[in-house]
């Protein structure tokens, strides 16, 4: 299981994001404008906009607050115009690290994902060097104590899921991202709940990490997270669920 999808799930079942449910609006609402200015403000020939209403309602955001973002993304009421960035990086223990922005002051992002990564054994890398270790992937997890693993793998390859993998805790479905809304459609028609689904970048290698390398990581990951202009971090760190969740519990 890739390090950052496990670490999202965890606080998903802990409900450790409880507290930055504003925060987690802000980069929503700032997704929904983009997608809606790019792809134009009709989620039924715009995936990505479809994908991000999605998002926004599994988070309870108002639906005044999501069609205030779409009329910003198509001009229809003033607001603000980002633009999108990948920053690409290294963290502890030669952690590779993929940082997606939404930003209206590029060099200002750039100074504080630097910051960030500089203060936290990490640093900033030149563009390429981390990101073909990644594939674009549809992803879905499960909380194995709440589901029919059985059940998931059979629905997950009906709908033409990639693959299916488990540990102790959880279940993970990979899709082709064409086929991602197929799989999470099924799902939801089976009333399966999961923990995390999004179009996510997975790694294809991982570097494990213990003791104080992986607490770093993980502080790592919180701060870039907590980064307004950060949409998505992703990372191919390997840390036991034992671990993160000691860590998470602040032990």
């Amino acid at each position: 299981m890739s390090g950052h999808s496990k670490w999202s799930s965890i606080k998903h079942k802990k409900g450790a994001l409880d507290a930055k449910r504003g925060k987690i609006f802000t980069k929503l609402i700032k997704e929904i404008t983009t997608a809606a200015r790019l792809g134009g403000g009709n989620p039924e020939s715009n995936a990505r906009l479809r994908l991000a209403i999605a998002q926004a309602k599994a988070e309870n955001m108002p639906k005044e607050n999501i069609e205030r973002a779409i009329k910003k993304g198509i001009g229809a009421i003033e607001g603000e115009s980002y633009e999108e960035y990948t920053y690409e990086g290294y963290g502890p223990g030669g952690v590779a690290i993929l940082i997606e922005v939404m930003t209206d002051n590029k060099k200002r992002t750039t100074a504080e994902i630097r910051h960030i990564l500089s203060r936290m054994n990490g640093n900033l890398g030149e563009a390429g060097c981390v990101s073909w270790l990644f594939n674009k992937k549809g992803y879905i997890s499960f909380d194995k104590k709440t589901v029919d693993e059985d059940k998931i793998i059979e629905l997950a390859l009906e709908a033409g899921a990639e693959d299916v993998a488990s540990d102790d805790n959880v279940i993970e479905v990979f899709t082709d991202v064409s086929n991602f809304e197929n799989v999470k459609k099924v799902f939801d028609a089976n009333g399966m709940q999961y923990i995390v689904s999004e179009i996510s970048m997975i790694p294809q290698t991982s570097v494990k990490l213990e003791g104080k390398n992986a607490e770093t990581m993980l502080k790592l990951m919180e701060a870039l997270e907590d980064s307004d202009d950060v949409q998505k971090v992703y990372a191919n760190f390997d840390i036991s669920t034992e671990e993160m969740e000691r860590i998470a519990a602040g032990k």
